[in-house]
């Protein structure tokens, strides 16, 4: 069955009359926008035809992944102005290369690579933007940060150093650091301090910048003995006062534990501090992934797919003999785990279980060195606290409890990762999810890396949970509830990442959120937020699972549904089209070749 969301109004197919290969060749008019997209008139281009198929940018935008990531070698000082600078000159330089490339002649997989260079480079620019504003509210607690970055910039370029003039400025350097200290020490006692999240952020740019001070010392020291006679005394007082400020920063003013504490569990205890981009910063995130809807309709479309799965629970909890009381259900198949060093011979049965469910329903290309080189690591207890489940692709990485752990983190990852969540769990991770999709896309379209974005990524293989829901996969009422739990999951961590990014829900809520209205165990629902928050995520990634999930879905339908491509060929077409927003990929199997200036209108959520 599929959810409300799921069922959506199929876009007019493309007219039957003419060969496959016009659809890679309908162009469009410069002038002509999407909304003026010339129907193509021909057939769903085959999935041989797709996979021959060639952008004529294919060079170009692999010219552009190679120089930006040259650059950002180079100029690797995070937020020095010096980087900013020189990064915005080289995006604006590709934009004028960009907007002289005439579309006319564009073949179908040219002009979707020319509107997505266009669409990076737009969002670049402006995330260089957010990066200088960023930059602004920690610059006071930062005093420090021209000097050293000016220092590293220096020696990167080659540029000869005064002994004396650096051990003058490392002397300034600290006694900025000590006359910040005392200032902040005092804002502390009038309750006037910065935000917990700015000196959050300033203390992991301190990090930084204290690596780059290293790497500057260390680049001069004991190969220049004039440099070490002026410098190397300036240096160590400066680097351990720099260790000394973010210990401050981290501990005094954010709030969290010592780092060096030996004690785990008040560490455990530290607050779950998170960054909130705001809702102009969201909109600009959700064009960068061509989605025709804001912030709060993508909160709308999660709770109607939450509400969808709380119904679908309490008729698995019917089933079971719990009335429609899903929680007690949820805890009875948290009970049904596995012993102590049984888990790894289940991650390998279930993961031969879904590539036979695929293979005899034709489903997916399974290329045999796929299904050969996937393999397993156990996950450390400490990684089981940012990543309490399974982590994937060709290495599947196992959840489960150690001898090390305390009694109740035992029993916690026990019931985290039980055999029903587990069967939900390693498809995802590995075939036909995140294993196959690697696989397939190192083989296929490599230049679109450069228009990476976990829609696609975690999209792909969410939308392999739904749609192995739909044929059967789940068996018993406890199958069910194991893959229906991780699909609440999806729809909340839409609400709360959102809710979160808008000033509406705060970390504590979120976690709250999950226990209760998911059935997480506690200290997995804060590893979770914890994991979302923490600055290693882009602000859209956990609303990209079931977003994108839910585009794949949509276009199944179009497609697969109204019987204009088969599962295989629409499956392998996906794969072979390479990372890139799912907007584009219904451009490519559909032959509606984008238009020069590209708005997105699909609504593939619509009620």
């Amino acid at each position: 069955m599929f959810p409300p969301a799921a069922r959506r109004r199929a876009a007019p197919p493309p007219h039957p009359a003419a060969a496959a290969a016009l659809a890679l060749t309908c162009l469009l008019a410069p002038s002509v926008s999407h909304s003026q997209t010339v129907p193509t008139t021909a057939m769903v281009p085959g999935a041989a035809g797709l996979a021959a198929a060639s952008s004529e940018l294919r060079d170009l935008v692999a010219r552009y992944s190679t120089d930006r990531a040259a650059l950002l070698r180079r100029w690797d000082v995070d937020y020095s102005p010096a980087r900013r600078e020189r990064m915005r000159a080289f995006y604006e330089e590709w934009q004028v290369r960009a907007g002289e490339i005439d579309p006319g002649p564009l073949s179908l997989e040219g002009a979707i690579d020319h509107v997505l260079l266009q669409n990076e480079l737009r969002y670049r620019l402006k995330r260089l933007d957010r990066e200088a504003d960023d930059f602004g509210e920690m610059a006071s607690l930062l005093p420090f940060a021209t000097t050293i970055s000016s220092l590293e910039e220096s020696r990167r370029a080659g540029e000869p150093v005064d002994p004396a003039r650096a051990a003058q400025l490392l002397d300034e350097l600290s006694d900025q650091i000590e006359d910040r200290t005392e200032a902040l020490e005092g804002e502390l006692s009038s309750e006037a301090g910065p935000a917990p999240i700015t000196a959050f952020r300033a203390a992991r740019t301190t990090d930084e910048l204290a690596e780059s001070l290293d790497d500057w010392f260390e680049f001069h020291a004991g190969y220049d003995p004039l440099f070490t006679w002026w410098v190397a005394q300036p240096y160590a007082r400066a680097s351990g006062q720099l260790e000394e400020y973010r210990d401050f920063l981290r501990e005094r003013l954010v709030g969290l534990a010592p780092a060096g504490d030996a004690d785990e569990e008040s560490r455990d205890e530290d607050p779950i501090i998170g960054d909130p981009i705001g809702a102009e910063a969201l909109a600009v995130d959700i064009e960068h992934e061509l989605l025709a809807y804001d912030a709060r309709e993508l909160i709308e479309i999660a709770e109607r797919e939450y509400a969808w799965c709380v119904q679908q629970l309490k008729i698995a909890a019917a089933e079971l003999g719990y009335g429609d009381d899903w929680h007690a259900a949820l805890e009875h198949v948290k009970a049904l785990h596995l012993d102590p060093g049984e888990q790894p011979a289940l991650v390998r049965e279930l993961a031969f279980e879904a590539v036979t469910f695929i293979e005899d329903r034709d489903l997916v290309t399974v290329p045999p060195l796929a299904n050969e080189i996937w393999r397993m690591e156990m996950l450390s207890p400490e990684s089981q606290k940012t990543a309490p489940f399974f982590l994937g692709g060709e290495v599947v990485q196992v959840a489960f409890p150690t001898d090390g752990m305390s009694q109740e983190e035992k029993q916690m990852s026990l019931r985290s990762n039980n055999v029903h969540f587990s069967r939900a769990v390693v498809h995802h991770e590995l075939i036909p999810g995140h294993h196959l999709q690697g696989f397939m896309t190192a083989r296929y379209n490599t230049h679109r890396r450069a228009f990476s974005t976990p829609f696609w990524g975690e999209g792909w293989a969410l939308y392999w949970e739904m749609l192995l829901w739909d044929l059967g996969f789940p068996r018993t009422p406890e199958d069910r509830i194991g893959m229906l739990f991780w699909r609440t999951h999806r729809a909340a961590r839409i609400i709360f990442s959102l809710k979160f990014h808008l000033g509406e829900m705060t970390a504590e809520q979120a976690v709250d959120f999950l226990v209760d209205g998911v059935g997480h165990e506690r200290s997995a629902a804060t590893a979770e937020v914890r994991r979302s928050f923490n600055g290693d995520y882009p602000p859209l990634y956990q609303a990209a699972y079931m977003i994108g999930g839910l585009q794949l879905l949509a276009l199944h339908e179009e497609l697969v549904d109204s019987g204009q491509m088969s599962n295989r060929e629409f499956h392998d077409a996906i794969l072979q089209g390479g990372s890139m927003p799912i907007e584009m990929h219904r451009a490519r199997l559909t032959g509606r070749t984008p238009g020069w200036v590209f708005t997105p209108e699909w609504e593939f959520a619509a009620e």
